[in-house]
């Protein structure tokens, strides 16, 4: 079993994955800012509190840890376009620094959430391979692509293994609709409280929505076991267009929906999915739980409206 840290644990993918990690009989540990709200079980779970600019007390949490679960990062898409330099400096440059603390204290495997949606380019026609070129145009996918490079070189130069888990579109209940960042708790949010919903371009855009569940259940199944590959997409492996989960939204509510359209930014990805078989064939977890029921579920577990 795994004596795993896992930084960024009481977000939106971390407190599932820790939850997971627990049941399977992993000895955990979480490292993230929030000192309060911690939202995976506390059983056996040594809740660190600190951020990604504290080097020392990071580097302290990793002492005595086999597993190093790198899921924390700073900005969000949106925020990553308003700001490269930021994204730079507070997610690479500190993702870096992370991993030579993390050969410092012995760490055997490191695992990197990257990112999916935005990795493989803007107009892909068929789902993303592991395989295929990144051709990355946003701030974020860009920095995301530079910290795999650096593992590349942490596993050359000092031996350090390491698993990217290039992940698609997440969304849940723990998934904050006021952000900029997961479209479903959004528009349920926004469906809740009478307010438009924003759809960039004509709703024709696809996106990649896994349930959060099945991230975790996929990065879990990689833990402590032998990987034949160094990346490997999660999602859902389906396209869905944007206007279909509006669709969904709106029946799952059960209230009417306003749209407001809005122009693509440049750097918009248009289609996006990704080819999961790589992961699904060597560690055999297949994604569970449909789009309709992971928006009941989530729809059912936050109040959205007021407040929420």
């Amino acid at each position: 079993m795994a004596r795993a840290l896992v930084v960024g644990g009481n977000g939106l993918i971390g407190s599932a994955l820790v939850d997971l990690l627990v049941d399977e009989g992993h000895e955990v540990a979480v490292y993230d800012r929030y000192s309060t709200g911690m939202s995976h079980r506390e059983h056996g779970v040594e809740a660190i509190v600190g951020d990604l600019a504290d080097e020392l007390a990071l580097a302290k949490a990793m002492v005595g840890r086999d597993t190093l679960v790198h899921l924390a990062s700073v900005s969000t898409p949106a925020s990553a376009e308003d700001d490269p330099n930021t994204d730079i400096i507070d997610n690479v440059a500190r993702s870096v620094r992370m991993l030579r603390d993390a050969v410092d204290a012995g760490i055997r495997r490191v695992h990197f959430a990257s990112t999916g949606g935005a990795m493989y380019g803007r107009d892909v026609l068929r789902p993303s391979r592991e395989t295929d070129l990144p051709d990355p145009v946003s701030p974020y996918a860009i920095g995301k692509l530079a910290v795999e490079g650096y593992l590349r070189y942490f596993a050359v130069k000092h031996g350090l293994d390491s698993i990217v888990h290039r992940i698609s579109n997440p969304y849940g209940s723990r998934q904050h609709p006021g952000r900029t960042q997961g479209v479903i708790p959004i528009f349920l949010d926004r469906i809740a409280r009478g307010a438009p919903i924003i759809v960039l371009g004509d709703g024709t855009a696809t996106r990649d929505f896994v349930h959060v569940d099945d991230v975790a259940r996929m990065i879990a199944a990689t833990i402590d076991r032998p990987a034949r590959h160094r990346v490997y997409n999660v999602g859902s492996g389906i396209a869905t267009p944007l206007r279909h989960v509006v669709d969904l939204c709106a029946k799952v509510a059960g209230c009417e929906v306003v749209i407001e359209r809005r122009a693509e930014p440049s750097t918009f990805v248009h289609r996006s999915a990704l080819d999961i078989s790589r992961a699904v064939d060597e560690f055999g977890v297949v994604p569970a739980i449909g789009l309709r029921d992971g928006i009941e579920r989530t729809w059912a577990e936050r109040s959205f409206g007021e407040g929420s």
